[in-house]
């Protein structure tokens, strides 16, 4: 990745910031899969000291998102088609959970703000040359929106942590500007979602979410990014 891109932050709460900043950017899959990063490239791209970053890589390495290898640098795991299928079911059930519970207690303001989103996302994919990482950020915010609407905070929490270890390797489809973006595919599901939680239909919402991540899912597993285990 570009090490340009990370913001400067400052010293009020240095170390949750960091920690903070690194895990948004491997949920919206700013990192890629295998990419190897040091405590000193990192310090230097976000104005601190090396402890913050070495503490926040700790505990990234406690939820399994970054790796420590033999010559003490940090690196985003491989991803592998068995834990990347394992990963996929988890989501399947918590997330579908999520945008059920969302579908009985979402308002009209923050369904509003997914419909924004949406219609942004939507139009994006339209264009000759889609702002690609516009299109990353939006897909995090819409679904995190919704899930955020279920009111269930542990359960967004475990999917945060899922998205951190997942992020990497989810967004590739549309960093890559695949076809599958191009024929607005993940438009048609967030659309059949926005209309579930629009009739509170907490059946169908769920539904419409699995559907969104089945074809996300599929699209990876036929790219051949992912390592086969001996």
């Amino acid at each position: 990745m570009n090490m340009t891109e990370i913001v400067s932050i400052n010293h009020q709460s240095l170390g949750e910031q960091v920690y903070n900043q690194l895990r948004n950017m491997l949920i919206a899959g700013q990192f890629h899969p295998g990419e190897k990063v040091t405590l000193r490239t990192l310090a230097k791209a976000l104005g601190t000291s090396a402890m913050p970053v070495r503490d926040a890589l700790r505990q990234l390495m406690v939820e399994q998102a970054i790796e420590l290898l033999p010559n003490r640098t940090f690196r985003v795991p491989i991803m592998t088609r068995k834990r990347f299928i394992e990963l996929r079911k988890i989501r399947l059930k918590l997330e579908s959970m999520a945008a059920m519970e969302a579908a009985r207690r979402i308002d009209q303001k923050t369904l509003g703000e997914v419909r924004e989103l949406s219609q942004w996302f939507e139009e994006e994919c339209e264009r000759d040359s889609p702002d690609r990482r516009g299109l990353i950020r939006a897909n995090q915010q819409f679904h995190f929106l919704i899930y955020r609407a279920s009111e269930m905070d542990v359960l967004v929490q475990i999917i945060e942590g899922l998205w951190t270890q997942i992020g990497p390797i989810l967004n590739l489809d549309i960093a890559e500007g695949s076809e599958r973006i191009a024929q607005k595919i993940p438009v048609e599901h967030h659309n059949a979602l926005i209309q579930a939680l629009a009739d509170h239909n907490s059946r169908a919402a769920g539904a419409a979410l699995a559907m969104d991540i089945r074809a996300a899912g599929e699209h990876i597993l036929k790219k051949g990014v992912l390592i086969d285990e001996d």
